[in-house]
């Protein structure tokens, strides 16, 4: 949905606002195009690539005798070569990675919290008093669609966004799936910027401030920006450590970096990311 953010100039200082009328000195350093990192990168595979064929071969020569050179190949290319070029590829880009730096700090532009919730009056409390707690200087409202809960998931959002102050606004779509309940969402939506977040997600304290700044720090064509997002039980278990490798580390913190870098980001997640309204809806 647009380009990303590191696909900017920055080779000179300049002197720009942070949103709330306070000039700040920018420290722009040399620009390197996404093409050039794009082949230092590649290069920097290939080269990786070259030592692993080379220390590979007596492995190769060791399994042709006994499956033939052709199959030995195969097998060596889709275990090690291919595996290890695109890991190469991907360390070497993110070495290359740097995102310029925020030109509008603390910006107040209106955002909607949009929460897609079936039976989570459990946790919707909670979810709702971490967005209270964000140190953002513009107003944010609260968007929750019940989507068929049985639970008074609507009732519980509702009376804590009463008791505490925070704009919380509900609408019901009894159509069951998500895609439903965001689509609704969206069309109840009044600003020109919309996160969406899980219901069990808890924001840090800054997250919504930086990740408003980022997309206003952008370029215009820039149409959203994904959140970091972290596994809350990452250390209960082997496999909620595995989860958090997985879905955070390697799919969020190394691919989606990469992709951005690139400017071909192939999704921004839902659990937390912020867009255009617009864009989306025309999308």
């Amino acid at each position: 949905m647009g380009r990303t953010t590191n696909d900017v100039e920055v080779d000179q200082q300049s002197v720009a606002g942070d949103g709330g009328g306070t000039p700040q000195l920018v420290r722009r350093r040399l620009y390197v195009s996404v093409t050039v990192k794009f082949v230092v990168a590649q290069l920097l595979a290939a080269g990786w690539l070259g030592v692993s064929v080379w220390l590979s071969l007596p492995w190769v020569r060791e399994l042709a005798a006994a499956i033939t050179i052709a199959p030995a190949v195969l097998v060596v290319c889709l275990v090690a070569y291919l595996p290890g070029w695109l890991v190469a590829f991907l360390a070497a880009s993110l070495l290359l990675d740097r995102q310029p730096p925020l030109r509008r700090t603390h910006p107040t532009a209106p955002v909607t919290v949009l929460i897609a919730a079936r039976n989570e009056a459990e946790r919707i409390q909670e979810t709702i008093s971490y967005i209270a707690r964000q140190d953002y200087p513009g107003p944010i409202e609260v968007l929750v669609v019940d989507n068929g809960s049985t639970d008074g998931t609507r009732a519980v959002a509702e009376a804590y966004g009463a008791a505490t102050g925070q704009p919380v606004r509900c609408i019901s779509e009894p159509r069951p799936g998500k895609s439903h309940a965001l689509n609704t969402g969206l069309a109840a939506v009044g600003t020109e910027l919309v996160i969406t977040l899980d219901a069990d997600t808890l924001l840090h304290p800054r997250a919504v401030r930086q990740l408003v700044a980022r997309l206003l720090s952008a370029p215009p064509d820039v149409q959203a920006v994904a959140g970091s997002v972290l596994v809350r039980n990452s250390r209960d278990s082997l496999w909620t450590r595995m989860q958090e490798w997985d879905y955070y580390f390697l799919g969020i913190a190394s691919v989606k970096r990469m992709q951005g870098l690139y400017q071909g980001t192939l999704v921004a997640q839902g659990a937390f990311s912020l867009y255009r309204t617009e864009a989306v809806a025309e999308a």
